[in-house]
């Protein structure tokens, strides 16, 4: 009997409430209400994997540094920054959407770049509620997987594994990197996006660690001869995860913690 992948075994256990809120949440520099690069970043990737989201609510807030009468100032005007951005967008704001500057007026994480803020609480319409599953079977290996997979599909590479916090892959991952690269060379037509994902973190990626690693897998195909125009890579930080984080368990961490493989064209 052929496996069922656990991602597909994980959307029947665990439907998606139709009408359930998500947050999303973008940091600042110190005293600053301006998007940085990392913050434009991570919200221009949000809002392409998510482009019928519907928002309800934005909030802001400050480190503790300043007065009280400036933070609040400083969260409002972040409120409003992030706000323009969507509206520029063209993304849906709900009719009585709540805005909010808490300033510095909030329980504050030891780590003072977690509380330089945007919460942004928003609803995904009905069509983009269920999770893409990820169909793969365990009786193919990962080159006859390639062979059967169509545009739009997602494939995960199992066994990848990177030296802690950083891109370098570790050596073990090696055969699962050469059955990769000959699924390519087996198959000239393939076109795919390596898309990182990464764990624990409740900031979105500020080192770009998930871009990093997926990177990493597109410099080794492109030094083993793979043409450039047949790959393109995305992180995705924790924007994306299997489980909520914080996790519960060191399996979710993994589960969270991985490198997917989207099939562009085959």
């Amino acid at each position: 009997m052929k496996k069922i992948s656990f991602f597909i075994l994980f959307l029947l256990l665990h439907p998606l409430g139709l009408s359930a809120q998500e947050k999303m949440t973008v940091f600042f520099d110190f005293d600053k209400h301006d998007l940085n690069d990392s913050a434009t970043q991570q919200l221009q990737t949000w809002i392409t994997n998510n482009p019928k989201i519907e928002v309800s609510k934005i909030y802001g807030f400050c480190d503790w540094k300043g007065t009280n009468n400036y933070n609040d100032s400083l969260s409002l005007k972040r409120v409003k920054t992030v706000f323009n951005y969507l509206k520029e967008k063209n993304i849906k704001v709900k009719d009585g959407y709540e805005i909010k500057g808490f300033g510095e007026d909030f329980d504050q994480s030891k780590v003072q770049s977690e509380n330089r803020k945007v919460l942004i609480v928003y609803e995904l319409k009905k069509e983009e509620v269920v999770r893409k599953a990820i169909v793969s079977n365990d009786t193919l290996s990962l080159e006859e997987q390639f062979k059967l997979a169509k545009s739009g599909d997602v494939i995960r590479l199992k066994n990848i594994y990177f030296y802690n916090m950083t891109p370098r892959i570790l050596p073990k991952s090696r055969p699962v990197l050469i059955e990769l690269l000959c699924a390519l060379q087996d198959n000239p037509k393939l076109k795919i996006e390596i898309h990182g994902h990464i764990c624990c973190q409740k900031v979105f990626d500020i080192n770009e660690l998930s871009v990093m690693r997926a990177r990493a897998i597109y410099n080794y195909l492109v030094t083993q001869k793979i043409n450039r125009k047949r790959l393109s890579y995305k992180g995705f930080g924790t924007s994306d995860p299997i489980y909520p984080i914080p996790e519960k368990s060191e399996f979710e961490q993994n589960e969270n913690r991985r490198v997917e493989i989207l099939v562009l064209e085959n």
